[in-house]
């Protein structure tokens, strides 16, 4: 059995049907996983800032901007947003997915995005491209693009879970459906999808954020999946590689 074979194994014996289940199961992974995804996309997201306002619900002597702050308070409220959703089995729909994006970006929104009628959970009104090839789908089209990658994230079975995550993300990248916080969002939803398919979260770690940027562009270059499938497999290798330790003794 694979290290990554491993985790999986771990995950589905605990069979967790409920969020009280999934909060014990998670034990600090939430604060991992929202570290990691903030500093990402901000390198003035700690982690002891980050395990304050998870544990706290506040931070003591702080002396950054208050952006960062909104941005991992937000990343708290989320994170419970997903323990609640997947209590209720919420399917993964257009309602959740602005949800979460609403969660994960309200008061972090700059003037320009503001002054031009950007709110946090609507789709984009106007076109923000990123990235080495300018991927983003033209906002007239996003509805339409995210209906068909919704409608095609259903049914999955759960031995496809990790393969139909990593093109649920590649996707959502590429089409970039919001103004602002398409990574953040995105980690987090495919880690919904997972959890919702019986396959553990994954943190993608920042350290190896040069890795996960290249398996994105892969997608965006030449539409080659395989290369976010392996990086995911062995970031769900790093992110429960403490347990997995544990059980081979």
């Amino acid at each position: 059995m694979t290290d990554y074979e491993q985790a999986v194994d771990f995950w589905r014996r605990k069979k967790i049907t409920n969020d009280a289940q999934l909060a014990e199961a998670l034990n600090g992974h939430g604060i991992a996983f929202a570290y990691h995804s903030g500093r990402i996309e901000n390198e003035k997201v700690t982690y002891n800032d980050t395990r304050e306002i998870f544990e706290h619900d506040g931070v003591t002597s702080y002396t950054g901007d208050l952006r960062t702050l909104f941005e991992i308070r937000n990343a708290k409220e989320a994170h419970e947003f997903l323990l609640a959703s997947f209590g209720a089995k919420t399917p993964l729909d257009e309602a959740l997915v602005k949800e979460f994006q609403r969660l994960l970006t309200q008061n972090t929104y700059d003037t320009r995005r503001w002054q031009l009628g950007e709110r946090p959970g609507e789709y984009k009104r106007h076109d923000f491209v990123t990235g080495r090839y300018e991927i983003g789908a033209f906002p007239e089209d996003v509805p339409e693009e995210m209906a068909e990658l919704l409608s095609e994230m259903a049914d999955v079975p759960e031995e496809k879970a990790l393969t139909a995550a990593a093109y649920f993300h590649a996707k959502f990248e590429n089409i970039h459906p919001f103004a602002d916080g398409n990574g953040r969002a995105g980690r987090l939803l495919m880690n919904y999808f997972l959890l919702l398919h019986n396959h553990p979260p994954v943190t993608i770690h920042e350290e190896d954020r040069k890795s996960y940027y290249g398996a994105l562009e892969a997608w965006d270059e030449r539409q080659a999946l395989e290369p976010l499938v392996t990086f995911l497999r062995e970031q769900t290798v790093k992110t429960w590689e403490k347990q997995i330790g544990k059980r081979r003794i």
